[in-house]
């Protein structure tokens, strides 16, 4: 039996976790649609790989075979999340990605009933997308249980991967998300700017954005009131919100294909670059009488915490047997869990 199967192995990222999976004794099955790449990453590591596509059912159930866990790498993760999902709750098989969509967050959660009854955990966003974000609101609903709002940022630097660039392009096409009064709601493109400040005492810009926190914040923290951030230039701010009012052409297959095309040009940061690179993560609560609460973050880049982060989630799910059901970060592993994690503090 193979603990875990990586699917999208060959991606930018699903290369980092596979490189680290040997390193810590996992041995995983790499599987993914390109045998020519498959190949070329299973052999320096002595690692078998499973060649398969997501459109048969009985294909990806024979794939199955003899896996304990999932870890989805293949993104866009509308498109990879449900074959696959379904495939782990038919076999008894724990699903885990490193998506940051709300949609595919949403229909995870969806199938928490039947994940229950089938005794498989369920489990998207195990990287930077949700786990430091997804620990930080625990972690202020645990400092102010009566909080009525929650606002998360972040400000990631060291440049997407080729498969992140290509999400965030397929993203802009439905514009913003918010939660309000206990609902995921369509607000514009750059609906709101403010600032937050840095570790070392600067201001920085930021915009809403639709990020998964939008959906998993509440199920972790039941706070029906959430917005979400990241970090950009005020010019960058500026061009996305005249974005706005062209939302039929950003949803338009040739403009689409046109930025999906740009997008899989991107090559992904590379270890130097990595290295250097960190991200500060930020949140406020306040409750209806006015109160605040905030704390903030320091991480190691992106890609490094979803390494670290997947990784650890999937040694829990070796060592333990947890209840069937969909989890966030916080509610499997607890919310100190982003704070265990190599190169993260929490500031002062």
């Amino acid at each position: 039996m193979h603990p875990i199967l990586i699917y999208g192995a060959n991606g930018y990222t699903g290369k980092l976790i596979a490189a680290e999976a040997c390193r810590r004794g996992l041995k995983p099955v790499l599987a993914g649609r390109n045998r020519d790449a498959l190949d070329a990453l299973a052999e320096p590591l002595k690692l078998t790989r499973r060649v398969f596509e997501l459109g048969d059912s009985a294909e990806i159930d024979r794939n199955l075979d003899g896996i304990r866990i999932v870890l989805n790498c293949a993104g866009p993760f509308s498109r990879t999340c449900r074959p696959l999902l379904e495939a782990c709750l038919r076999n008894q098989v724990h699903y885990l990605d490193i998506t940051g969509e709300i949609d595919v967050f949403s229909l995870c959660h969806q199938n928490h009933k039947r994940a229950q009854h089938e005794g498989v955990v369920v489990f998207p966003g195990t990287g930077f997308d949700v786990v430091p974000t997804d620990c930080l609101a625990a972690m202020l609903k645990h400092r102010m249980p009566d909080a009525s709002h929650l606002v998360l940022a972040f400000e990631a630097a060291g440049g997407p991967s080729p498969g992140t660039a290509r999400t965030s392009v397929a993203g802009l096409a439905k514009g913003g998300r918010a939660r309000i009064d206990g609902e995921v709601v369509e607000v514009p493109l750059a609906w709101k700017s403010r600032s937050f400040i840095r570790e070392d005492g600067s201001e920085r810009s930021a915009v809403s954005i639709p990020w998964g926190d939008v959906y998993t914040a509440f199920v972790s923290t039941g706070i029906p009131n959430i917005e979400t951030y990241m970090s950009m230039p005020a010019k960058t701010i500026a061009n996305l919100a005249r974005l706005r009012h062209l939302r039929g052409v950003r949803a338009w297959a040739p403009v689409q294909n046109f930025r999906q095309g740009k997008a899989a040009q991107t090559a992904g940061p590379d270890e130097q670059r990595r290295q250097v690179s960190g991200c500060q993560v930020w949140g406020e609560v306040r409750n209806a009488s006015g109160k605040q609460a905030s704390l903030s973050l320091i991480t190691p880049n992106g890609y490094s915490l979803t390494v670290s982060a997947s990784l650890g989630i999937v040694e829990h799910l070796l060592a333990n047997k947890p209840a069937g059901g969909y989890y966030t970060p916080s509610l499997l592993m607890g919310e100190d869990y982003v704070l265990g994690l190599p190169g993260v503090r929490l500031l002062p």
